[in-house]
Order: structure tokens, then sequence, then C-alpha cells
């Protein structure tokens, strides 16, 4: 599932192609209203994305497992098909694609959509001290599950969920009320610092001293830290599946 660096990267890639521009087609049907109106903001939020547009109205979209946005030159060959198409934007010399997003919605007010989450992980206004407060109001959860909770900060998904608690050595099945307010805040700016780094780079995410990540994916394949196995669970209502080494991590 794309993360919020990925999707900071995607609006950042929409805000270059379509800021500023007006639309001349827009599809499916429920989009042609957005024909003829100009691109005013496009702004990630976590892991949901909106392009709003200078008649009021606003695409939100959310990425789920599969979807992406792709911005191509007039002509350009398009490097999904066009059977996945969910909705299109073309200006005078880009078209802006979105492929296989379940969520494709024609809003007014954002808020109903995003007015849940927590503040953006990535954004410069953060403040760890409002995510701390919001992470206790929830009482004794998994930090595993917690640090998922976009109502608490929005954008963490599942590889820095595990990739920071193996940072910080903290079994994923620990209760959030048995970790000091200082420990929780390293963590989550642990994830922060992780997930900005990754802000400017290219399709693969890479971190700091370890590639391509430490635990994510590597169930059964050694510790880069210390040699054990790393193990792999699922976690939560939606069992997502938890990579952690249990010597790092007990």
């Amino acid at each position: 599932m794309p993360e919020g660096d990925t999707i900071w990267r995607t609006a950042e890639t929409l805000r270059d192609g379509l800021e500023g521009k007006q639309v001349r087609v827009a599809r499916p049907d429920r989009l042609k209203r957005l024909a003829g109106c100009t691109v005013t903001e496009v702004k990630p939020v976590g892991k949901h994305l909106v392009i709003r547009f200078d008649n009021g109205l606003a695409i939100h979209s959310h990425m789920r497992m599969n979807g992406a946005w792709h911005v191509y030159k007039r002509g350009e060959r398009w490097r999904r098909p066009a059977w996945q198409v969910r909705a299109l934007l073309e200006t005078d010399d880009v078209v802006a694609v979105c492929f296989a997003a379940p969520v494709v919605d024609l809003i007014r007010d954002e808020v109903p959509k995003v007015g849940h989450l927590g503040p953006d992980i990535l954004s410069d206004g953060w403040a760890v001290a409002d995510v701390i407060e919001r992470a206790r109001s929830l009482g004794p959860t998994p930090i595993g599950e917690l640090l998922l909770d976009q109502r608490v900060t929005a954008g963490i998904g599942n590889v820095y969920r595990c990739e920071a608690l193996w940072m910080r050595r903290i079994n994923p099945w620990k209760s959030a009320a048995e970790i000091s307010d200082q420990e929780l805040a390293a963590l989550f700016e642990a994830a922060r610092q992780a997930m900005r780094a990754n802000l400017d780079g290219g399709p693969r995410r890479r971190f700091p001293g370890y590639g391509r990540g430490a635990v994510h994916g590597r169930g059964g394949r050694p510790c880069p830290r210390c040699g054990a196995r790393i193990q792999v669970r699922a976690q939560g209502e939606q069992a997502r599946l938890a990579y952690w080494c249990p010597a790092c991590q007990p």
C-alpha cells in the first residue's frame, strides 16, 4: 500500500503537472463538471490525496493497495492498461491518470473524508506533543496497532511501522501504556525521519545504514543488527503482517 511518503511524491508530481492549469477533458462522466476548471491545489493528507478546482469542487482519492496517479506528456505511452483508469484529467500539455484506485470521489467538503485523521506526519506543522496526546486518548493499545491508527497521525503504513519499531527496539505487541512519553515521541520521530528521507528518492525506499529495510518483508532472514531470525505474524483487526526481531525487540 502506498504510504505517506509515496503520496507526498505523487502530490508533488501532480502539482508540477496540473496546478494553475485549466483542465480540457475530465473523465469518467462523474468528473465532467471539472472540464474547463483550473486546478488550484494538490494536497496530500496522510494516505489520501485531494485535488482542488476553482469551481469549489475537488477530487478525493485513496490508493489502497494498488492505486497510483501518473502524469504523462500528451501522446506519451501509458505504463498501465487503460482498463484500470479510474480518473483522467487532460490539460494542454499533460494527462494525469489515476489507475486502479478503489476510492475516487468528487467532493466539495473534504472534512467528511479526511477530517477524522490526525496530523499528517510529513507536514511542516507536525507536532509530536499533539500526536502523543492523541495516542494516549486511545488507551492501552498494542504499539504496533497504534502506529497504524490514522487518527493518531496520518501517513504511517506497515513498512514504516515495522522499521521504526525495529529502530527503537520495541516489540509490536507491547502496550503503549508501558512506553514512556519520551520513548513514544522518539518512536514517532523515527518514523517521520525515515519517511522524510524518502521524499526526494526514487520509487524504492531506502533506509540509511540498512538499504531497503531491516525487517519488513524479511521474515525468516537474519536481523542485520544481531543475526536472529526475523519473525512475522498478523496483528490487529486488519491482520497486517508485523515483522520484528525477537532478540532486538523482545
